[in-house]
């Protein structure tokens, strides 16, 4: 008797951790506030990224539209996900940041509600997608790669080795089946990202 109540109490932790595994039952909001999920992107490749609108890799804004305009045909989504964690570089209302990017530079992917990546408050989605995918590193031949490396090795000489997020731009590239598969650092450019989209898309 103590076997099989051992074993229902195990189960009742065990398949709510399970369920939550699935990427496409993850609350989030869309950029109007509204509750929702991401179960309308199954099946289609996804690149799920956390922005900014006053950051120095803001301009991979123009990299991320071309991608989606490449690949949306063969199913590809590019998720953007806003956030003011990092130099408060991301300070404008949901209303302001889809006008800036629409209007700046002509996005058509789709925008979600501003959200918290790290800490206490952050999104269940990114939880997830940290647990499934650590830090990469930064490019060192990028010329921001060092200026991060050292910002953050200042701060915290282990940074390199923990998986939450470090600055605006990390990308989470899912496959069809809502496996994260890649996680590229900011310093990862459209050319090291549209190979693995087209590995994914086959």
């Amino acid at each position: 008797m103590k076997r099989i109540l051992v074993f229902f109490i195990t189960l009742s932790i065990i398949l709510p951790t399970m369920a939550q595994q699935n990427i496409y039952e993850i609350p989030v909001k869309d950029n109007k506030g509204n509750a929702t999920t991401l179960a309308q992107y199954k099946g289609k490749v996804l690149l799920i990224v956390n922005t900014a609108t006053a950051c120095g890799f803001t301009p991979q804004y123009d990299d991320l539209e071309a991608l989606y305009a490449q690949y949306r045909a063969q199913g590809f989504e590019v998720l953007d996900f806003p956030c003011n964690q990092f130099g408060g570089q991301a300070p404008g209302t949901d209303e302001e940041i889809e006008q800036f990017c629409t209007l700046r530079f002509h996005t058509e992917f789709p925008r979600f509600q501003k959200i918290e990546v790290n800490g206490e408050n952050e999104s269940p989605l990114f939880t997830f997608l940290k647990a499934q995918q650590g830090f990469g590193g930064f490019d060192p031949n990028h010329k921001l790669g060092p200026v991060l490396d050292q910002m953050m090795r200042k701060a915290d000489p282990d940074y390199d080795k923990k998986s939450d997020i470090k600055w605006n731009f990390t990308k989470f590239l899912i496959d069809r089946n809502g496996n994260v598969v890649k996680r590229f650092e900011p310093t990862a450019e459209k050319e090291e990202m549209a190979p693995e989209i087209e590995k994914l898309l086959k």
